[in-house]
């Protein structure tokens, strides 16, 4: 006998990740979630909370709900053939290329900030010794 895991109410993820049903409606009706009907309710799988927390970070790094889309996509291909493996490597290098430059460009704006924050402080003490 197989244990399948209780399904997710959409009210119970809304809770978890702190966000409203609609969002949950939308990202479904962008294809990035799959509930399972149940009459009107839906029903979300392991899989869709682990999709939806994706969705949630992508959103956070600035990721447009297509480019997430297109990375859920990326995970699902089938590697059925030689040409469709050779360019989803392509384009795995590429949003690899994307990724790093924009880690290089965070890393770069949070030294600014550092030194901009140093530079505050500095002056408070100067401004708070007079």
């Amino acid at each position: 006998m197989v244990n399948n895991p209780t399904p997710y109410a959409i009210s119970d993820l809304a809770q978890e990740f702190t966000i409203s049903t609609r969002s949950i409606r939308y990202y479904e009706d962008q294809g990035l979630l799959q509930p399972v009907r149940d009459g009107s309710k839906r029903l979300f799988s392991k899989h869709d909370k682990l999709r939806l927390k994706l969705i949630l970070r992508g959103k956070r790094l600035g990721f447009s709900l297509k480019e997430i889309k297109e990375l859920f996509d990326l995970y699902d291909a089938k590697l059925s053939s030689g040409k469709e493996v050779e360019g989803l490597i392509g384009n795995i290098k590429l949003r690899k290329l994307s990724l790093l430059q924009q880690l290089e460009d965070i890393q770069v704006v949070l030294m600014e900030l550092k030194s901009a924050e140093r530079r505050c402080n500095d002056a408070l003490k100067h401004l708070n010794k007079d």
